[in-house]
Parts: structure tokens; C-alpha cells; sequence
């Protein structure tokens, strides 16, 4: 018997039990509905954490003080690194664009009569363009009253609107930690990440930060800029030498310092990331595979209602592969159909959660050929137990069924 005559059949008998098809179907609808939708979520939070992240530089190598013993931990000293040296490395080190050494910490704002505790992050002139960071307004303090050490600040965005709302904060005068810092410039904002708000920070003076506000003669971090991406190994290579030479380190020693580039940090986020997106799949792949037990269940149930049919069919000479297939295809039918549906579904479901829940979504091809293939697959392998039962089945005893 051919495909198509097999195929008109299995979809004869779906049709004439609508509700029960519609049921079993329902399975697979909400897991592929799941799979996408949870899919597209978590690839939506991956881009934008991304694209976020790389609004902090894609070629910016930093320096950290101690030693890096893992992925996460540092052991060592914490004050082994020096203004100098980033003054050395910007002198010296060549294929760089700019150098910003940095302390922070977290301090107590005040204007008028509104509070607000944020990060106060002392750094050098190029930090604003390292760390791409835009000017709303006013300036960005110069190397003059870097070397003054000089009470100035630039505000983010966020500490701008919990100080002054829609009060011009240029020329005014805020304490920190009660001491006097006059306002000179607000940066645009960037938007906050899940952990991090780099809008809720103001940015005064390194050397005023040292000796005026935390008390320090060390700093906490130096970021570097490449010229050209390609360049970072070559570069953290020199800085490694230099820093070395000057700190003394002799031969054999490990440094008492540890240089990370930003395109690590931002492949580590989006492994990560991407991780989670296939967990979240996974997680909602799970309604698929009750999805295919309820299709197994239901063709169980079919074969045994359409025993004396098989009987028959069998007496005048269908063959077992026939039988099979035709079980089969009602199986895969299912799952195809509600493969479909649960596409549209999903799509429908992303678009509503970008729509109302203001959440980045992105359904990708890859994520609705990965559901609508597991679908089909889940159709094949639940409904093969019961079709291969049919084909099984003696015809002499089927045609004895009551």
C-alpha cells in the first residue's frame, strides 16, 4: 500500500476522534511552545548582558593586585600596585590608546536634604573613554586637578537622578563622606546590569580619592586600552615584563599581580549565559517527553479499539510493515501537528513577554528547527511501541476480539 493511502488513513481516523487527537496533540503543543519561548528568553537576557557588558570596552585589559589562583579567587597582598605603575605603563608600554588607574569604594552622598550611598570611583582622565563612557553634560575632570588633587566629580545618571531630579547639578556643591565635591559633569546613561549599575557611581579625581576620601596609597586596578583587539596578548605580555622589572620579582617568582583582558571576560559571560539558555530549553523539554508518553498512551488505547480492524486487515493480506507504518504515521501526525501549532504559540508567547514584560526576546531559526525535530523525533519514539504491538498482533485472535 502506498505512503499516501496510509497517510489518508491516519489522518481519517484522527479526524474522526477531534477531541482526543486535540488532547494528545495539546502535549506537544506546550513543550515546543516551551522550548521556544524559554529559548528565545534566556538568548534575549545573553544578548542583551552582551551587549551591555561590551558598552564597557571589548579591548580593555585590566590589572588586578595579588595573585590569581583560580577563576574567581585572588590570594596575596592587596596593595602591590602603585600609581606608578601606571604611570610606567603608559610611558612605556607601546600599541596602547590610553591608561586609568583606579580605587572605589562605596561612600555616603549628600545634597540639600536627600541621601544616597554609591560607588565613588577615583580614576585618571582617560577612564571615560576606556570605559565608553559619554558626556550628558558639563566636562570630565583634567590631568590639572588630577595633579592638584582638586574636589571635583562627574556624576552617573542614576546618582544625578537621586541627588537632583530635574535640578541642573552643574556648579553644585555635594559632600562625600562630608567633604565638599562641586559637580562639573554627568555622564549618559547606560543602563544597569542584573548585578551591576554603572549609571549609580560618580567619578572624582585618583589622587583625590588617595589622600582626600579613602586614605590609600595604592590603587585598586589599572584598566589599559588597546589600540587594535589583536593586539591584547602582545600587550599584557609587556605590561607583564614591565610590572615584573619594576616590582622586583626575580625569576621563578610569581607576580604579585594578574592581567585579564576584557574579551575573555566577555566570552566567560556568554558561555555562561548560553548555558543558561540551554538549561531553561532543557527544563522545558521535559513537557515535550509527557507530551510523547500521553501519544504513546493514546495509540495504545487506539490499538487496542481497532483490534478486529487489524484483524481484518491482516486476513486480507495487509502486511506487518503496513500495519506499522500506518500506527506510525498517525503517531508522527500527531506530533507534527502539534509541532506546528506549538511554533505559532511559541512565537506568539516571546513577542507577548517583549511586548508587556519589556524583556529583550529573540526567537531564532535554530531554537524552532531544535523543537519541531524533537517533536517529530518524540512522535517516532512513543509511538513506536504501540504501532510495532499492532503489527505484532496474531490475526486470528484480533478477529476473536470483542
Amino acid at each position: 500500500m502506498l505512503i499516501l493511502d496510509l497517510f489518508k488513513m491516519a489522518l481519517r481516523s484522527l479526524i474522526s476522534h477531534k477531541l482526543r487527537t486535540f488532547l494528545t496533540a495539546l502535549g506537544i503543543i506546550i513543550g515546543v511552545a516551551s522550548v521556544i519561548s524559554m529559548i528565545s528568553i534566556g538568548e534575549g537576557a545573553r544578548q542583551q548582558t552582551l551587549s551591555t557588558i561590551s558598552k564597557f570596552g571589548t579591548n580593555i585589559i585590566t590589572i588586578k593586585p595579588g595573585q590569581k589562583k583560580s577563576r574567581h579567587v585572588s590570594t596575596g597582598k592587596v596593595d602591590t600596585l602603585m600609581l606608578e605603575d601606571a604611570q610606567l605603563i603608559e610611558k612605556h608600554v607601546p600599541l596602547i590608546t590610553g591608561v586609568a588607574a583606579q580605587v572605589y569604594r562605596s561612600a555616603q552622598l549628600k545634597y540639600e536634604n536627600k541621601n544616597s550611598n554609591t560607588t565613588v570611583r577615583g580614576t585618571g582622565k582617560s577612564y571615560v573613554s576606556l570605559a565608553n563612557f559619554e558626556m550628558a553634560k558639563g566636562r570630565y575632570f583634567n590631568q590639572q586637578e588630577i595633579n592638584a588633587a582638586k574636589r571635583v566629580c562627574v556624576l552617573g545618571a542614576t546618582v544625578l537622578k537621586n541627588l537632583f531630579e530635574e535640578t541642573n547639578p552643574l556648579g553644585k556643591t555635594i559632600k562625600v563622606d562630608g567633604k565638599n565635591f562641586m559637580v562639573i559633569g554627568v555622564t549618559e546613561p547606560k543602563g544597569a546590569l542584573s548585578w551591576f549599575d554603572p549609571d549609580d557611581q560618580i567619578f572624582i579625581p585618583v589622587t583625590t580619592a588617595q589622600k582626600r576620601v579613602f586614605g590609600m596609597d595604592h590603587i585598586q586596578s589599572i584598566d589599559v586600552q588597546a589600540a587594535n583587539i589583536e593586539d591584547l596578548e602582545i600587550i599584557k605580555e609587556d605590561i607583564a615584563q614591565l610590572l615584573r622589572l619594576q616590582h622586583n620579582i626575580a625569576d621563578g617568582k610569581e607576580n604579585d599581580f594578574y592581567v585579564q583582558n576584557s574579551s575573555q571576560w566577555l566570552n566567560s559571560w556568554g558561555d555562561a549565559a548560553k548555558t543558561f539558555t540551554y538549561l531553561l530549553g532543557g527544563i522545558a523539554a521535559i513537557s515535550l517527553m509527557v507530551g510523547g508518553i500521553g501519544i504513546m498512551n493514546i495509540m495504545l488505547v487506539s490499538v487496542t479499539e481497532r483490534t478486529r480492524e487489524i484483524g481484518i486487515r491482516k486476513a486480507i493480506g495487509a502486511k506487518k510493515k503496513e500495519i506499522l507504518e500506518q500506527f506510525l504515521i498517525e503517531s508522527v501526525l500527531i506530533s507534527f501537528l502539534g509541532g506546528g501549532v506549538g511554533i505559532l504559540l511559541g512565537i506568539t508567547i516571546s513577542e507577548m513577554v517583549s511586548k508587556i514584560g519589556g524583556w529583550d526576546t529573540i526567537v531564532s531559526s535554530q531554537s524552532i528547527i531544535l523543537a519541531f525535530g524533537f517533536s517529530v523525533g518524540i512522535g517516532i519514539f512513543f509511538g513506536f511501541y504501540p504501532a510495532n504491538k499492532a503489527a505484532n498482533m496474531n490475526p486470528i485472535e484480533a478477529l476473536r476480539y470483542e
